[in-house]
């Protein structure tokens, strides 16, 4: 059995999905950081990061109970649990872990600050939303052109790659992209969404609700790290 800490975002869905597509048993906890529940003594003892997703793996190495924070750690972690989704041939894991790489360095850092001030910074932050959206599309665009040359992110085979990066494209028309102008990252986003497990996970997520549409200034404070919470 497998704990499963988490909430809504794009990180989280990625468990979702690998959770769902290697169809093992596990328990959703939610914790909403909209609540600053992530801030509670009990979860700082499982990630001092203060971040979803974490799973408690109650059956980890050595048959002992293993915690793992940050989703692409959670991913490896996984796939190498279970011997799938990552390749065991030696170039063709790491062409899949690279692209992990650029999900977890590029696609989720840029995707995210630039919905922070897109959403929540107050006026005056052009030159930030230019300088985000700038990196967004540009990422849109490294993908389609990876797509038109491969079926999936990582090479030929449905990967940790792919898992990793599909939640953060589910949210492609927020940014202005359509499948007009990028077909090869429809077909791949179709041919993802399709899938019987990521059917499932989507519809565990649907099930999940939060406080984010009603958090306090508080709350939004310590979220962001501003306010009384930002450090000089």
């Amino acid at each position: 059995m497998i704990d499963f800490y988490g909430l809504t975002s794009p990180n989280v869905v990625k468990i979702f999905i690998m959770l769902e597509e290697l169809e093992l048993p596990y328990r959703f906890i939610p914790v909403d950081v909209w609540k600053s529940e992530n801030f509670k003594p009990d979860f700082l003892k499982l990630n001092p990061n203060a971040k979803i997703p974490v799973i408690v793996d109650r059956d980890g190495p050595g048959k002992d109970p293993f915690v793992v924070f940050e989703s692409g750690a959670i991913l490896l972690y996984l796939a190498d649990k279970s011997g799938r989704f990552l390749a065991e041939d030696r170039r063709e894991r790491f062409e899949q872990i690279q692209w992990l790489m650029i999900q977890l360095t590029g696609i989720g850092p840029m995707f995210g600050q630039w919905a922070y001030f897109d959403r929540y910074a107050p006026p005056g932050n052009e030159h930030s939303l230019t300088r985000y959206y700038t990196e967004v599309r540009r990422l849109y665009d490294l993908l389609e052109q990876r797509l038109g040359q491969t079926p999936y992110i990582g090479g030929s085979d449905y990967s940790i790659a792919d898992i990793s990066t599909f939640p953060w494209i589910r949210i492609h028309q927020r940014h202005g992209v359509n499948w007009q102008s990028h077909p090869n990252l429809g077909r791949w986003f179709a041919a993802v969404e399709g899938r019987a497990g990521v059917q499932r996970a989507l519809e565990k997520l649907a099930a999940v609700t939060s406080a984010r549409d009603v958090a306090t200034p508080e709350h939004l404070d310590r979220f962001f790290g501003r306010g009384k919470y930002a450090r000089d």
